[in-house]
């Protein structure tokens, strides 16, 4: 099965937290990095940290693209927080071993930030 087929199918078990499926697209070996954060986590924390995510709400893939066992992805996250209804951004890319992923690195970003004064050119 390529890849992006596989990262649809995990991507709509999240939106659907159907948790007792996402075991069946991941690797006994898989491991997934959080650049932003620098965590790593195997298949069974990963599971958890999704399964136990407080306040999610839903993911919607954007645009997600790939070829044979690598894949990428573009989400929209929203979860319930202190302020209500909060936005997120997510990266994810996926490398397949067989037809399971082994390894995800994924990118979070909060979409309500501001761009710092100084990170543009002047004038």
């Amino acid at each position: 099965m390529p890849a992006a087929d596989v990262l649809t199918k995990l991507m709509t078990a999240i939106d659907e937290r159907r948790w007792g499926d996402l075991e069946q697209y991941l690797h006994p070996g898989f491991s997934c990095r959080y650049v932003h954060t620098g965590e790593q986590f195997d298949r069974t924390a990963w599971i958890r940290l999704n399964a136990e995510y407080p306040g999610f709400d839903r993911l919607r893939v954007e645009e997600i693209l790939g070829a044979d066992d690598r894949a990428a992805c573009r989400s929209h996250v929203t979860g319930r927080g202190g302020n209500g209804l909060e936005h997120y951004a997510c990266a994810t890319f996926v490398l397949l071993d067989g037809n399971r992923i082994i390894e995800m690195t994924e990118v979070w970003t909060d979409m309500s930030q501001t761009v710092p004064v100084d990170a543009r050119p002047s004038g």
